[in-house]
């Protein structure tokens, strides 16, 4: 049986405005122990926004923490489906270059996947899949 992006994905990723201010994002991502937020503008999806897209398109650029998601967001957003074989996330992955792909069911935003869900699904005994398993260090 073949394996399904909805097997792996985190599901209800949390979602912020593109007008939000990166310190929002960044509160967000603390609260909900996450490194990816989906960005949305008036209820569309629009993005994906990392813990690495606030330090190196935000700060390090010299933006200041008032400064909007939308400034710093990822913007080539690749999604994948629910329904999709694992596989499909994957390639998707390799080919955009990305670590984290929105879930989408049609407009709606119904999870979230990640490199270290991959490696936990199709390469257990990993240091990826151990570390991704791992319990958070706060």
């Amino acid at each position: 049986m073949v394996q399904t992006v909805a097997d792996v994905m985190t599901p209800a990723p949390t979602a912020v405005d593109v007008s939000d201010s990166v310190q929002a994002a960044a509160r967000a991502m603390a609260s909900e122990d996450v490194g990816a937020l989906v960005v949305q503008s008036e209820s569309k999806i629009v993005g994906i926004v990392t813990d690495r897209d606030l330090v190196i398109r935000g700060l390090a650029e010299g933006l200041g923490v008032d400064a909007t998601v939308g400034q710093v967001a990822s913007e080539q957003l690749v999604t994948v489906g629910p329904g999709d074989p694992v596989q499909t996330a994957v390639e998707v992955m390799r080919d955009a270059a990305v670590r984290r792909v929105p879930v989408m069911d049609g407009d709606v935003v119904v999870g979230i996947v990640a490199i270290g869900d991959l490696a936990v699904t199709r390469d257990p005994a990993s240091a990826l899949a151990d570390i991704s398993e791992a319990e958070p260090n706060r």
